[in-house]
């Protein structure tokens, strides 16, 4: 009995010393002999299905992990302006936590500088930093907007967003079609309706010259200026 135990940790013990990408590739391939009929799992198009998706999970769905918000944010420069700064139409994926399904959409980020500001394709990096991670989309609108308000002295900042949610379109309702919205208004952006107002105009002329329709953003979608909403039902 004793020999026997020592043997099944055995390939524990070496799943344990490699590599991040070692092990995801071992996991991913006792997840498809878990799934999939034997004969299938035979197949030798199979063959190098769990290190390919072990690399795209560690370099595309969840390297955001590997990023720091701070240090993205830390190259700001002393800006006398304090108008707003928006930058409309970020497209990014992100995986949900719930059911490791992905989500595609767009992201629109708008804050007010406290005196320094950063240039637009970070706006672009920090959302991807907390999308590429296992998040919620209600969590990534306010892990934005809370980014630039701590990292970069914002007076104000907002965080929309609008997706598609494989977890509603593909699985449980599979209502195709179906769009996911979700935003975080913080500081002055949260009280000042005007500003608001501007931000939503600037997101809806955005979506004009996109060729896309125009997705509510306000009271007439239901949502909410402090915590994230969503159109559609998680399950």
């Amino acid at each position: 009995m004793p020999g026997r135990a020592r043997r099944a940790r055995r390939p524990a013990g070496r799943a344990e010393r490699g590599g991040p990408r070692a092990r995801a590739a071992g996991a991913v391939g006792a997840f498809l002999d878990a799934v999939l009929p034997a004969e299938v799992r035979a197949d030798s198009d199979l063959d190098g299905t769990p290190a390919r998706v072990a690399e795209a999970w560690l370099e595309d769905l969840v390297d955001g992990y590997r990023q720091d918000p701070a240090a993205l944010l830390a190259g700001a420069m002393p800006a006398r302006g304090r108008d707003l700064v928006a930058v409309t139409g970020i497209d990014y994926h992100s995986m949900c936590p719930h059911h490791l399904l992905p989500s595609r959409g767009v992201a629109h980020v708008a804050y007010l500088p406290g005196g320094r500001v950063i240039g637009f394709g970070q706006l672009a990096r920090l959302v991807d930093c907390y999308a590429h991670r296992l998040v919620l989309q209600e969590d990534l609108a306010r892990q934005v907007a809370e980014a630039l308000v701590l990292h970069l002295g914002a007076r104000g900042a907002a965080c929309v967003l609008d997706a598609e949610q494989s977890c509603l379109t593909v699985r449980g309702e599979r209502r195709r079609g179906a769009r996911a919205h979700a935003q975080c208004f913080l500081g002055e952006l949260a009280d000042d309706a005007r500003l608001q107002a501007r931000f939503r105009s600037l997101v809806e002329g955005g979506a004009r010259r996109r060729g896309a329709s125009p997705r509510p953003t306000g009271a007439a979608a239901g949502s909410r200026s402090r915590s994230g909403s969503r159109s559609g039902s998680r399950s």
